[in-house]
């Protein structure tokens, strides 16, 4: 062989599909999948609850509904993050090429499994669907593990947290546990990404406005972070295993949301408001504490409105948060300033005006509910699609810098 002319292998490790770029980095394919399961889902929901579609899931509607929002659109989200971050971290390969597309295709057939599970063998949706976390906590372990990147461990019994509760969900579903299981695992289920959200936005969220606005007074406060972080794995603990007519689990809402804001007070979120990529990062984290604090009042003082905190948390702190960290992930790691592509900011005032319906609409105007449900919904489709419009192209092409993924 002519020493001067090598064959090059593609760094990624797929000659198959080395010029599959999309397959190039975990955060690519399933940021895509993210956002297109987000836009088309949540009309699926509204033709639910008008009447015009019924899934075919052993699932209760509501039930579907929370789980393809929780194991289908979030899960997707935090599939790309940490197969990314967790190479970053370990500074190893995590998923690529077609050990990345089989975890595509699994998640894949856990939305079509759920979505036609009535013509399906019984228990075949619920064995695809729940193999996808193990296997992504599988993928992950290995870098972690040869790195001995014992901090980042958390990420794996996290998942592991996940796929118990989607266990106890389908198996209600199945009949094989009480009526109830399935509600107190996907309240259980939001606390743990919420716990997740605070476990990273204390990490990051601080140093991303530092290092965009040079402003030097931006810090974060470890003795903070830890005891919020404390008090969310608490609220987990709480919601799965106490009884719900305790307060318990208000009061750790409660003081979760009281910490979390102190925490966030040394963040900078003023110095963010002129950058879209910021301030959507901080208005996420405000609907985290928001949420937090209004199911501590809600179970303590009596108020009813259990549902209304739940939706701030799931659309207002996660919806947000996703949007923005995902435009941050796409246009980082494919080598492209950080800088909101045209359209982004009408997108975050999407996701926020979304969330302000849902959360608002059943609080001061519960007679125009389906009414402000429909535009909360429209809303949040437009950001999801605007995402689409301006990042689907980036997630589809090779890095601008030339870099491997």
């Amino acid at each position: 062989m002519n020493r001067s002319s090598p064959i090059e292998v593609p760094r990624s490790g797929f000659p198959l599909y080395g010029s599959l770029h999309l397959l190039a980095k975990g955060f690519r394919p399933f940021v895509l999948l993210a956002a297109i399961h987000a836009v088309l889902l949540v009309p699926m929901w509204l033709a639910v609850l008008h009447g015009r579609l019924v899934p075919s899931s052993y699932l209760p509607p509501s039930t579907w509904h929370a789980h393809e929002m929780i194991w289908g659109f979030v899960s997707a989200v935090v599939a790309g993050f940490l197969l990314t971050a967790v190479g970053n971290w370990t500074h190893r390969e995590t998923a690529s090429g077609r050990a990345l597309a089989g975890l595509v295709l699994l998640w894949v057939a856990g939305r079509v499994g759920l979505l036609f599970a009535g013509v399906l063998p019984r228990g075949l949706p619920a064995a695809v669907d729940l193999a996808f976390l193990p296997t992504l906590a599988l993928v992950l372990a290995r870098p972690l593990i040869a790195a001995k990147n014992r901090k980042n461990f958390v990420m794996v019994a996290i998942l592991a947290a996940l796929f118990a509760a989607n266990l106890v969900v389908h198996l209600e579903g199945l009949g094989l546990l009480p009526v109830g299981s399935a509600r107190r695992a996907t309240l259980a289920s939001v606390d743990l990404l919420a716990l997740l959200i605070i476990m990273i936005s204390g990490r990051v969220f601080p140093l991303f406005t530092r290092n965009a606005t040079g402003v030097a007074t931006i810090r974060s406060v470890p003795w903070l972070d830890r005891t919020c972080i404390a008090a969310a794995a608490s609220l987990v603990l709480a919601d799965a295993f106490i009884p719900p007519t305790s307060n318990v689990a208000a009061i750790l809402a409660g003081v979760a949301g009281v910490l979390a804001a102190a925490r966030s007070i040394h963040w900078g979120a003023r110095h963010s408001l002129g950058d879209p990529l910021l301030w959507v990062l901080h208005a996420g984290h405000a609907w985290l504490v928001f949420a937090l604090l209004l199911r501590g009042a809600t179970g303590v003082v009596g108020w009813p409105l259990g549902s209304v905190a739940t939706h701030a948390l799931t659309v207002g702190a996660i919806g947000t948060l996703t949007i923005g960290m995902m435009s941050r992930v796409a246009l980082g790691h494919t080598g492209r300033a950080l800088v909101a592509p045209k359209w982004m900011t009408a997108a975050f005032i999407a996701i926020t005006l979304a969330a302000l319906l849902r959360v608002l609409t059943p609080w001061f105007a519960p007679a125009h509910y389906l009414g402000g449900l429909i535009s909360a919904g429209a809303l949040w489709v437009t950001a999801f699609s605007i995402f689409l419009f301006a990042h689907a192209r980036m997630l589809c092409q090779p890095r601008l810098d030339g870099r491997p993924g």
